[in-house]
């Protein structure tokens, strides 16, 4: 599952802003979005990773998204860096 992923990765980016700048940057594998977060938060991530070729994966949970970084808040968008 997705959510193992982001456990298993060295490197994290949580955050839209965040995301498209290492996206920009040429640093992310993939990015994993949650299906329960507002579009207009995610479109400018999801996007941005269309145009660069990057992998985008769909999570059910902005909650789930979160606790899987160590967050005790929700996350919309996290990337996967190198």
């Amino acid at each position: 599952m997705s959510y193992e992923k982001v456990n298993q990765a060295k490197k994290t980016v949580i955050g839209t802003k965040q995301t498209v700048k290492a996206i920009q940057g040429g640093h992310v594998l993939e990015i994993l979005v949650a299906r329960d977060a507002d579009s207009r938060i995610t479109q400018s991530a999801i996007q941005t990773a269309k145009e660069n070729g990057v992998k985008i994966d769909y999570v059910e949970s902005r909650i789930e998204l979160g606790k899987a970084c160590g967050l005790q808040v929700g996350a919309a968008v996290v990337a996967i860096t190198v």
